[in-house]
């Protein structure tokens, strides 16, 4: 069975158990850039006792155009991410998009993420869950936009099957037509079934898919995430950006820094409200 709650550096995410944060730009653009938000966010998870891990992408495969921006690289990247666990303590986590790439940020993060258009894909769900294993690390697979709730339990125990029961499934919309996700809060318990910690991805939620260039509905992210906490998520996830409108990647969808401790402390108020609502015997 997997485990919950799971463990993820000195945090603890699951049943029970306050929310975990996952926030960081979408993209690395620069080394002062990810060490700017990193400080920021732990400093602000210090002051309010959020549990946060930072996450960004040393590359974006997955871009529309060939000549958008990617990133730094594998090997640039890990030392980045590396330099944010040093200078700020807080875990770290990261997307990861080819076999080869999962051992050595294993080595690093604390916890990898598989990309929702990659969750099917057997040798990627293998290889990240084997690093895990190897490391003690959390395997974050995001629900593809094109499966069932349900379905997502065969990817679950690929992760089991590769060693690793330390998993967390992330509920990121569905797609509804062209150009439209939808999130359907039932996800949230159904995918808790699978007996694993289920997290909400309150900005790739509110991309809307499709034309030269993917855009989103930022101002949608308080509301969505809001609701997510509500139906009983363990975790959020979302990405932010001092000037989201200047992001070289996802910036319509990215939350804007200084707007993070706000909806933080509601989303944590909320949470408790469910645990204090949810405890057996109320």
């Amino acid at each position: 069975m997997p485990e919950n709650p799971i463990k993820i550096g000195g945090f603890t995410c699951g049943a029970g158990h306050p929310l975990l944060f996952i926030a960081g730009p979408c993209v690395m653009e620069s080394e002062q850039l990810v060490l700017d938000v990193a400080k920021q966010l732990a400093d602000w998870a210090d002051e309010n006792d959020w549990q946060l891990v930072f996450k960004s992408s040393f590359d974006k495969a997955n871009r529309t155009s060939y000549h958008s921006f990617r990133g730094p690289g594998l090997e640039r990247g890990l030392d980045i991410l590396a330099k944010v666990r040093e200078v700020t303590g807080l875990p770290v986590t990261t997307d990861i998009h080819e076999p080869q790439q999962a051992a050595p940020a294993a080595k690093v993060c604390q916890i990898l993420q598989v990309p929702a258009f990659l969750a099917r894909q057997t040798d990627l769900v293998h290889a990240i869950a084997d690093a895990c294993a190897a490391t003690g690390g959390v395997v974050n697979v995001k629900k593809p936009q094109f499966i069932a709730p349900e379905d997502i339990g065969h990817v679950v125990k690929k992760c089991e099957e590769a060693g690793c029961p330390r998993v967390l499934l992330t509920e990121r919309g569905t797609t509804f037509g062209y150009g439209r996700l939808v999130n359907d809060f039932r996800c949230v318990p159904i995918m808790q079934r699978m007996g694993t910690p289920v997290c909400y991805d309150a900005t790739h939620s509110v991309q809307m898919p499709g034309g030269s260039t993917t855009g989103g509905q930022r101002e949608m992210v308080p509301t969505l995430s809001r609701a997510a906490v509500a139906a009983g998520c363990d975790a959020v996830f979302l990405e932010t950006h001092p000037d989201p409108d200047k992001a070289l990647s996802d910036g319509p969808n990215m939350l804007r820094l200084p707007d993070v401790p706000r909806l933080l402390n509601q989303l944590s108020r909320l949470r408790s409200l469910y645990l204090e609502m949810t405890m057996p015997g109320e």
